[in-house]
This record gives C-alpha cells, sequence and structure tokens, in this order.
C-alpha cells in the first residue's frame, strides 16, 4: 500500500496529468473486478468515467511509466478479433505475417487496426487473476486473454451466450489425455483451442447418422490447423492429447449466428498508429519504440508539415536574437496545438516542423489553429515576421526508427513535403486525399471554407497531384 501511495504521488507531480483522470485510475485499481484491470481498453474506460480520451491515454502512459501498469502490444486478428500475439513492446512486433487458426487467414500486421495497446495493472499494485491466466476460469480465459479489448463483450450474458454456442468444453492439464463425446448438429463445428490457437473444422451435412466416428486430437504448438472434415450429423467420439507443458482449453463452437454475433460485436480501442501519433507517447518513450531493423506498416497516416516563409530575411531584419526568440515562440505554439488536437511532432527540421495525425480532421484542424496563431503574433509585435506555410497529405507509410528516432518513411511522406513547399503565408495547401476525408468536409462546412482545387506537379513525383487550396 505504500508503494502504491507513493507511485499515485509521484503520477500527480506530472503537471500535464489530468488530476480527475488519476482520480478514476486509483478507483478502479481499489474498487474494480480483477477484469477490469487487465487489458485496459483506454477509450472505453474514458467513456465509462466521461474522461476526455487524450486525457486518459495521457494518464495511463504516465501511469505506466512510473510503474503502476504495464503495457501490451496485441497482434489482432480483423476478423475473428483475437489475439494473435503479445509484445511487452513494439520492437517486438517482427513476423511479416501472423495467422489465425480460427478465422483460418493470414495478415501482414499494420498499425492502423492490427495493433492495440492494453494497460494490466502492475503486480507490485494489485494481483489480478489474470497475472496467472493458466489458472483463470475457461470462460474468462476467452475474455480477457484470448479476446482483444476491441470485442466488445457483455459483461451480464456472456456466460449464456457461450454456452448457447458451445458444445462441449475441457480443460486438459501438461501431458493429460481425455475424450470427448459430443452429438453433431447439421452446423459447421469448430474445434478450437485458444491457448495454442489449434482449430479443427468439421463441415456437418447430409443425413444423420447413428453410426460414432472418432476423431484424434494433439495439442503441441507444431500443428495448429487441420484439413476441415466433413461428417453427418450424429455421435462423434474425440480423443484429446496436451503435449503442451500448459494448460490447454479444447472447446467445441457451433459457428454459426451466436458466435458470428458475438464476435461482430466491436467498439474503439487504443491502435498504435494513435499512440505512435500520441505526443505524450512520443515525449515519454522517445527512442524505446521500434528496433533499428523494423518496419512496420500503416495503411493511413496524416502528416503535417509547416515551414516559416523568409525566415532568413527575418533574421537579417531583426537580429540574431530576437528572430531566435519568434522563432521558438513559434515552434511552442505549433506543438502545443498538434498535441492538442491529438497529433504529435515528429521533428522539426531548421524552421519547419513535421507533425503526424491520426485522421485528416485533426490535421487540418491543427492548420487553422496555426495559421490564426501566427496571425495572432503578428498582430502583437505589429509586423509581418511569422509568415508560416502549412502542407497536408494523408496515405501509406512504414514506421521506422531514424537517428535514434522513432520516424516514417515512404511517397507519403514525400508528398506531404512537397505539398508544403506549393503552399504561401496565406492559404493551407491539402491533397485530395485529405479534403474528401467526411469529417474533413464536415468541418470545414462549419467554417465556410471552400478548398478550391488545382492540380500541380511535384518534384519527383510522376504524375499530377489534386491540390486544394484551404482560403
Amino acid at each position: 500500500m505504500n508503494e502504491t501511495q507513493d507511485l499515485f504521488s509521484l503520477l500527480r507531480q506530472s503537471s500535464d496529468v489530468d488530476p480527475v483522470a488519476i482520480d478514476a485510475i486509483k478507483r478502479t485499481i481499489a474498487e474494480g473486478d480483477d477484469r477490469e484491470l487487465c487489458r485496459i481498453n483506454v477509450p472505453a474506460f474514458a467513456s465509462k468515467h466521461g474522461l476526455d480520451e487524450e486525457r486518459a491515454i495521457g494518464a495511463f502512459l504516465h501511469a505506466a511509466r512510473v510503474g503502476i501498469f504495464d503495457v501490451s502490444w496485441n497482434v489482432l486478428c480483423p476478423g475473428c478479433g483475437g489475439v494473435l500475439d503479445t509484445n511487452a513492446t513494439l520492437k517486438t512486433v517482427q513476423k511479416d505475417e501472423y495467422t489465425c487458426a480460427l478465422c483460418a487467414s493470414g495478415y501482414s500486421p499494420t498499425l492502423d487496426e492490427m495493433v492495440e495497446v492494453t494497460f494490466t495493472v502492475s503486480p507490485r499494485i494489485r494481483r489480478i487473476a489474470a497475472h496467472n491466466p493458466h489458472e483463470l476460469p475457461p470462460l474468462e480465459y476467452f475474455r480477457q486473454i484470448y479476446w482483444a479489448s476491441g470485442v466488445d463483450l457483455p459483461d451480464e450474458d456472456f456466460a449464456k451466450i457461450m454456452e448457447d454456442i458451445t458444445l462441449e468444453d475441457i480443460e486438459l492439464a501438461p501431458g493429460e489425455k481425455a475424450v470427448l463425446t459430443v452429438q453433431l448438429p447439421s452446423d459447421f463445428i469448430i474445434v478450437f483451442e485458444p491457448v495454442t490457437h489449434s482449430v479443427q473444422f468439421i463441415d456437418v451435412k447430409g443425413e444423420p447418422t447413428k453410426e460414432r466416428r472418432s476423431l484424434s486430437l494433439v495439442f503441441d504448438r507444431d500443428h495448429v490447423k487441420s484439413q476441415t472434415l466433413e461428417m453427418q450429423p450424429g455421435p462423434l467420439r474425440i480423443s484429446l492429447e496436451n503435449r503442451t507443458d500448459t494448460r490447454v482449453l479444447p472447446t467445441v463452437f457451433i459457428a454459426g449466428h451466436g458466435l458470428h454475433d458475438l464476435l461482430g460485436r466491436r467498439r474503439p480501442f487504443l491502435t498504435a498508429k494513435r499512440l505512435l501519433t500520441n505526443q505524450t507517447f512520443r515525449d515519454l518513450y522517445r527512442t524505446d519504440t521500434l528496433a533499428v531493423d523494423q518496419r512496420l506498416k500503416i495503411t493511413s497516416l496524416t502528416f503535417l508539415f509547416t515551414d516559416l516563409r523568409g525566415s532568413t530575411a527575418l533574421y537579417e531584419r531583426v537580429g540574431d536574437l530576437s528572430a531566435f526568440d519568434l522563432v521558438r515562440e513559434h515552434f511552442q505554439v505549433l506543438q502545443d496545438i498538434v498535441a492538442a488536437e491529438a497529433g504529435a511532432v515528429v521533428k522539426t527540421i531548421g524552421d519547419a516542423v513535421m507533425a503526424t495525425f491520426a485522421t485528416p480532421d485533426r490535421a487540418i484542424a491543427a492548420a487553422l489553429r496555426m495559421r490564426d496563431a501566427m496571425r495572432a503574433l503578428n498582430d502583437k509585435s505589429g509586423r509581418e515576421d511569422l509568415l508560416l506555410k502549412i502542407g497536408v497529405h494523408a496515405g501509406p507509410c512504414i514506421a521506422v526508427s531514424l537517428n535514434e528516432r522513432q520516424d516514417y518513411f515512404g511517397q507519403t511522406v514525400n508528398i506531404a513535403s512537397r505539398v508544403q513547399n506549393l503552399a504561401n503565408a496565406q492559404a493551407i495547401f491539402a491533397t485530395r486525399a485529405v479534403v474528401d476525408d467526411n469529417l474533413t468536409a464536415d468541418l470545414l462546412r462549419s467554417k465556410a471554407l471552400k478548398p478550391e482545387p488545382h492540380e500541380v506537379s511535384l518534384r519527383g513525383i510522376e504524375r499530377e497531384v489534386a491540390v486544394y487550396t484551404i482560403p
């Protein structure tokens, strides 16, 4: 208890951590059920406690940094929502492809929707059942360990739903053998084991039979999927053997509407992409994100580039010291705006800024605020000293580690930089990928701003690009 109090006191010393979020976290640790503290879905937590999502994310990041939570980077199956791999850091997400046995599909991991970030209370703070996952009841193993936080499993009816879609289940200790006898209905049947991710599909059809068939399944982590079998409705004897060094939980599911409805319940979760574009995360974790040789795909990320027009003339006009103070103030204003719009500054290059946002609308909101802020700074000085050029583009990219910093690589980054070079100090330039976004369109309409399109040629880009001026 003393250590817990000390860690929360340390957490409260961070001036940028929401005290209301800290109170909600502390109360949940003290009073919540065990499963509320396992793989916490931060957006869902924020919604439940009436918190701002970005401030809640910041609070959990700070809490993890002082040791209150352990962070998990979980690779997900986009089909069933199962956790295919769990990692303590993003650096260990190394495979080119992950296979989901339950969905019989392989997926190349992307940081958009296939990697979730969750928080589990540290055993130093409170021991929960999930700290020993192989001792969890089978139902809770599926709920807390197998399915990701983005699957919206019901609190009250989960046991009843699982009972309705399950023909039979059993626990097998290491080395143990057992036999299950089931009556096969005219449905597609899945014998699934969530610890080893092993599966056997049975397509049950045709005329019912009274003849008892036999099936042998061995769980050894090496053979996780077998060819689909065809059987008639009727009795089946399943021989099971656990050759692993942990408990296994073979379960016979009916792959009907009940299972599909259960897995179709989804809710927002904290994606790796969103966390990498969070300023608090970048400030706290810095180089401890990606391995040097790691390349992780992002399906779509929004890049915002800024640069000061005529900064060389500014130094000549007002002198080095005054110009430096102005440029430093402009950097601070831009960084505050980026953070406020749920983005992150990737780096500064001379007088330029490169920032990322999870969605295009947040980048445009930041760009509009930046333009207004520079006008306010110029009004305060009585001179047009700070003339900001802004360019925005969205698209696929690769997250990499360069020069001891988490960075991004790809044509999307190049185009965003070139678009910024086109801009003047009176307008924001954005590509079609940005202005065609529904949320961006709503934002611009609400401010009575009508983007003006034109086709341009960009250096190093073969095709012409549709660029819009936001007046």
